[in-house]
């Protein structure tokens, strides 16, 4: 169990002074210490049926920022998409890697949610 508990305590000191991440959270949230720089300017191209455009966006990797270009997320019915987003939270910043949620989607932007529109996707009846 003594084992255990040093390998874990070595592995977690390993991720270094700028980076805390939280086992249970590892795949979803990052937390740095240093700001991301500036959003590059990325043109959404046109939509494509059963997709969602994820932007392109800044991610932590081996104790430095990286680009990671936008791409096309294979939609799932009943989910709205959620863009990855870095928020600055006590002096750190946190990433919040992008996400399905499901939720009160709307896919033909109406106003009215799918599950109470007769018909989600067309916006001109509901």
């Amino acid at each position: 169990m003594i084992k255990k508990i040093l390998l874990a305590t070595m592995i977690a000191g390993s991720f270094g002074a700028g980076v805390a991440v939280t086992a249970p959270a590892m795949a979803a949230v990052v937390v740095v210490r240093e700001a991301p720089p500036s959003p590059r300017n990325e043109v959404a191209p046109p939509a494509r049926r059963g997709y969602a455009w994820q932007n392109g966006h800044w991610e932590w990797r081996n104790n430095h920022y990286v680009w990671t270009k936008g791409m096309w997320v294979k939609e799932r019915r009943g989910y709205r998409y959620n863009q990855p987003t870095w928020a600055e939270r006590d002096g750190k910043w946190v990433m919040t890697r992008g996400a399905w949620a499901r939720g009160n989607a709307d896919n033909d932007g109406d106003g009215v949610r799918n599950r109470d529109d007769n018909r989600p996707n067309n916006p001109n009846r509901n």
